[in-house]
């Protein structure tokens, strides 16, 4: 839940209309019960657990293209319980993100890495924020030409599905290997949890449906993976004002239902504890004024952005922003 110091911190974001809409709208017995939510905590779960039952039935495309939809909208669901959805009890609602599902982070490392990235003022900055696809001038100069390509490839659209995930992979991973070794044990029993969970839930998986570990960790979770990336792809820009860097994308039905309508990004981040089926209604409250306030950082859909960012790269990975290497 957000600190009352932070929602203050936050008022001043918002005109006296938008603050007005969103009284209202928290009023709504939407809000207040939150039953959207937990019909898609039963849906995600469920569709996961019947698509493993009925594998065989379904045939592997089929059930495989399935399962990466439920990992790739059970991420989304990580997200909005970090929030503090749908109950007051961050523990209770830790329990429906904590199965690792989509396999590669506990949830744990996500919740506190993806809270750091809520500091607006701090958005895009390498150092400062935990999401951030730039890097400093100092640690561009520092890299061999293999990682550059890479980071370059990164910056497409199609470059983000293939290796976003495995950059992204590497370095929680890195992380986790390297903190024991400078002395910091304090992640240890939270990804020690998670590695036992995993792989009981990969015993079950293979005993139920044949599908083998390997199979599902490269087949199922990493294309997951690249789907949920495809809402970060573009999702960020260095901008002077920060409110303008936080984009405005107007896609369809499907990709607003697999991301919670949180591309409307700008909008969660004005008010990140409002839950995903009001962010939508508080937006076209107010369409225009959030536009302006995004400094026209706007995209009509993710197709627009595979269109004209499939092999080009949609910004360089250095940071503008930041000073040069050298005197």
């Amino acid at each position: 839940m957000q600190s009352r110091r932070a929602r203050q911190a936050r008022s001043h974001y918002l005109d006296a209309a938008q603050q007005g809409q969103i009284r209202s709208e928290r009023a709504r017995p939407l809000w207040r019960g939150e039953w959207p939510t937990w019909l898609l905590i039963v849906v995600i779960h469920g569709g996961w657990l019947a698509t493993l039952a009925f594998w065989r039935e379904l045939g592997t495309p089929g059930a495989s293209a399935l399962m990466i939809w439920w990992c790739a909208w059970y991420m989304s669901l990580q997200h909005e319980l970090i929030h503090g959805h749908p109950t007051r009890w961050p523990a209770l609602n830790r329990l429906f993100g904590t199965l690792p599902l989509a396999v590669w982070y506990p949830y744990g490392l996500y919740r506190d890495s993806h809270l750091r990235h809520h500091v607006d003022f701090h958005l895009t900055m390498p150092a400062l924020d935990t999401e951030s696809h730039y890097v400093s001038p100092a640690t561009w100069a520092g890299l061999g030409k293999p990682m550059q390509a890479l980071l370059w490839l990164n910056k497409t659209f199609w470059g983000r599905l293939l290796v976003g995930p495995a950059i992204a992979i590497g370095g929680a991973w890195a992380q986790a290997v390297r903190e024991p070794l400078q002395g910091n044990w304090r992640n240890v029993p939270m990804w020690l949890r998670h590695l036992a969970m995993l792989g009981g839930m990969l015993w079950a998986v293979e005993a139920v449906s044949g599908v083998t570990a390997l199979y599902y960790v490269l087949a199922i979770s990493y294309p997951a993976q690249s789907l949920a990336m495809i809402r970060s792809f573009y999702e960020h820009r260095p901008a002077e004002e920060h409110k303008q860097r936080i984009v405005l994308n107007e896609d369809g039905f499907v990709f607003r239902l697999l991301f919670l309508n949180n591309n409307f990004h700008l909008v969660h981040h004005d008010v990140p504890s409002l839950p995903w089926f009001l962010l939508g209604r508080v937006y076209h409250g107010r369409r225009d004024a959030y536009i302006a306030r995004s400094g026209g950082f706007y995209v009509r859909g993710y197709g627009v952005l595979m269109r004209r960012f499939g092999v080009t790269p949609v910004d360089p990975p250095v940071h503008p922003h930041l000073p040069e290497v050298g005197p």
